[in-house]
């Protein structure tokens, strides 16, 4: 598993110096403050990270909202067995 880990690595690391390679010109990004060049291939990778992270930002809400109402179930489950234990352990009574 150890050599198909470090196989696979190394093929992206292949690809990243062709992407890098083949995407080398310059791209002038202006900014509010100025401008500046940037490899193609960088301002490629970047956009990429930035998007990464604004979709790992944007499902936050959504898995912390799961997280609470799993929480949530499970003291709902604690609280129904702790119920069942005192009822079983309850006499029966006659009427």
């Amino acid at each position: 598993m150890r050599i198909i880990k470090l196989l696979l690595f190394l093929l992206l690391m292949i690809l990243a110096a062709a992407f890098a390679a083949l995407n080398a010109d310059p791209v002038l990004l202006n900014f509010y403050f100025g401008a500046r060049e940037f490899p193609l291939s960088l301002v490629m990778v970047g956009a990429l990270g930035i998007g990464m992270l604004l979709g790992i930002l944007s499902g936050m809400g959504v898995i912390l909202g799961v997280k609470r109402e799993n929480a949530q179930l499970r003291r709902r489950e604690r609280e129904a067995i702790a119920e069942v234990k005192n009822l079983r352990s309850l006499p029966l009574q006659d009427r």
